[in-house]
């Protein structure tokens, strides 16, 4: 069975909002004000050189098949390249290569994936299929790279409503000059 990873980019006060900027967020862009350094970029090299299948919200699907078809190297590789799901009751007809929409019974689909896939299933962003995933018990890892900055406000991670889950911390390190944490938590 799947592996169904969570990887966020978050600040203290729990927002993963527009991280790099591409939204219309008051702070967007705030992770580049921070060095993760050569351990945090290798981190998401050897997170993504793992992935099997990357499962996508909409909006999070349409940044990407936006920015990554035109780029080349290793990382643009592979991600062109791996099998792609996205979540999403309005597209209907994706254009990036390897590409499959789910757009009803979501959480059953998502366990009928996790139950056909050997590997891991990485979701990066997408807010809202995280908090159905949270919702149906569906996570089994959770990584969060947490940035030494307090939002104050915007798009929280973990959303109102969400019953409690007991996580077991796994790793916690700090990479970069500017004290990023990388935290990986399992279920208990």
């Amino acid at each position: 069975m799947g592996k169904l990873v969570v990887t966020e980019f978050v600040s203290v006060d729990g927002v993963f909002e527009d991280p790099g900027g591409a939204e219309d967020y008051e702070h967007g862009g705030w992770t580049f004000e921070y060095d993760r350094g050569d351990e945090g970029n290798k981190f998401k090299v050897d997170e993504l050189l793992e992935t099997d299948i990357h499962l996508l919200g909409r909006v999070t699907y349409e940044g990407f098949a936006e920015t990554w078809p035109s780029r080349e190297g290793e990382f643009a590789d592979k991600l062109n390249n791996d099998r792609k799901v996205v979540v999403s009751t309005t597209l209907a007809d994706p254009e990036w290569n390897n590409t499959t929409v789910i757009s009803e019974d979501v959480p059953k689909k998502i366990a009928e994936l996790k139950h056909e896939t050997e590997g891991v299933i990485l979701v990066a962003g997408s807010g809202t299929l995280v908090g159905t995933l949270l919702e149906h018990d569906l996570v089994d890892e959770l990584r969060l790279m947490v940035f030494p900055t307090i939002l104050g406000r915007g798009k929280r991670l973990f959303p109102d409503g969400i019953d409690r889950r007991k996580l077991h911390l796994v790793e916690a390190r700090t990479i970069g000059s500017d004290g990023v944490q990388v935290h990986t938590y399992r279920r208990a």
